[in-house]
């Protein structure tokens, strides 16, 4: 259903500044989640601890961020956007100081999942204020624009990390990642209003809170749109854990050659996110999720019978990942725009829970290329191959056939 009554920014009246100021607040965690990966041999060797006790720090991040997002979400819903905004940016600055003074590795691990959580309020809460600002069309757009820069940003991370790397410890990362939180918080009330005036919050405390994501559940097409976008995060998430042992292991690229493969296959996911910014509106939004979903079908199926006739190359392995990238860049702009429209009554329950099954799945995913006994490219495309077919199933028995307003809503009522 689409959400009337709602304000939008006309233009010149900080509309821009609001989306860059949400951008940034999409942009910080996944920086947060892997700017550090170049320096973990230097935390390895600072805490005299294992290499595994240095990637639970990761995983508590991520930990952080899914029940961030699902308490979070709901949270705003009855106390409204700004001040859940200034927290957590105030908090993730606080934590990342955390990290980068902590004396031991068990004060880095919690310092990092409690750095998760505040920082899963910009992504919760940030999907929540474009709810609440823009409806269908008007949306969509600004949705794809932030999960452009969301996408964007673990290809850049790293990068970043290195350059900080080249001239200081790791724990220089994490100072920077503080003062990011600084300005974050600065540029938060500066140009970030309350979109959530409190006539429409909703009041009744925790029960309240469960009773709107459960009113959510039981609304059987936004559990079928929370899946494809899930399923279709732990084709990501799968394929971002596979491709290195793949491109570097078995294909024989260095680190280097590895980047520029995975920086291009991003890239692909950009463009999509642009050309679904332009095709938002003309098309309907179910009709460019159907479109995102079936060219991450036709990509792996591709790549799967390739590899099983024996054609497994560097060009072709290639080709049919940037074909996943390509589509998940339409999948998801627009599973989120449908998501958060057929949950408009709850859009901070509803971002909630949107944020919590990409994380969730795509935690679960992440491991599986490797089950085998060693990451292969057949063992990563069928597991990529299994998550998009989870995609589609759940695209045709759960979200079925388009409801009107869902699909075509108006654009932002003024």
């Amino acid at each position: 259903m689409a959400t009337v009554g709602r304000d939008s920014a006309a233009p010149g009246t900080g509309q821009g500044r609001l989306v860059v100021v949400l951008g940034g607040l999409s942009a910080v965690s996944p920086f947060a989640t892997d700017m550090y990966a170049p320096g973990f041999p230097g935390i390895v060797r600072s805490f005299g601890t294992t290499g595994t006790a240095v990637q639970l720090s990761l995983a508590a991040c991520l930990v952080g961020l899914a029940v961030g997002q699902v308490v979070l979400g709901p949270v705003s819903d009855a106390r409204g956007r700004r001040r859940l905004l200034l927290a957590g940016s105030g908090m993730f600055s606080v934590w990342s100081l955390v990290c980068a003074l902590a004396p031991s590795i068990a004060v880095f691990d919690v310092a990092r999942l409690l750095q998760g959580i505040a920082g899963s309020a910009g992504l919760v809460v940030g999907r929540a204020v474009i709810s609440d600002r823009f409806s269908g069309v008007q949306a969509a757009r600004q949705l794809a624009t932030l999960s452009v820069i969301a996408m964007t940003a673990p290809v850049l991370a790293p990068v970043a990390g290195g350059l900080l790397l080249g001239i200081g410890s790791w724990r220089l990362v994490f100072v920077a990642l503080a003062v990011t939180g600084l300005v974050l918080w600065l540029a938060v009330r500066a140009w970030v209003p309350e979109s959530l005036p409190a006539e429409r919050r909703r009041s009744g405390g925790l029960r309240a809170v469960l009773a709107a994501m459960g009113g959510l559940l039981r609304r059987r097409e936004l559990v079928g749109y929370l899946l494809v976008v899930g399923c279709g995060l732990a084709a990501l998430f799968a394929y971002i854990t596979g491709s290195p042992f793949v491109f570097q292991g078995i294909y024989g690229l260095s680190p280097t050659g590895y980047g520029l493969v995975f920086a291009s296959n991003a890239v692909g996911t950009v463009v999509a996110g642009a050309l679904f910014e332009r095709l938002a509106g003309p098309v309907r939004l179910h009709s460019l999720l159907v479109i995102g979903v079936l060219i991450t079908v036709a990509a792996m199926v591709t790549l799967v019978a390739l590899l099983a006739t024996g054609i497994s190359t560097l060009p072709t392995t290639w080709a049919c990942l940037f074909g996943l990238t390509f589509g998940f860049g339409i999948l998801l702009p627009a599973s989120t725009a449908l998501v958060l429209a057929v949950g408009s009554d709850a859009p901070g329950a509803a971002s909630g829970m949107l944020g919590g099954a990409q994380f969730v799945l795509g935690a679960a995913a992440a491991p599986l290329p490797g089950v085998p006994g060693g990451t292969t490219a057949m063992s990563m495309g069928v597991v990529v191959l299994g998550c998009v077919l989870l995609s589609a199933v759940a695209l045709v028995t759960l979200a079925g056939p388009p409801t009107a307003p869902a699909v075509r809503p108006c654009g932002p009522c003024r």
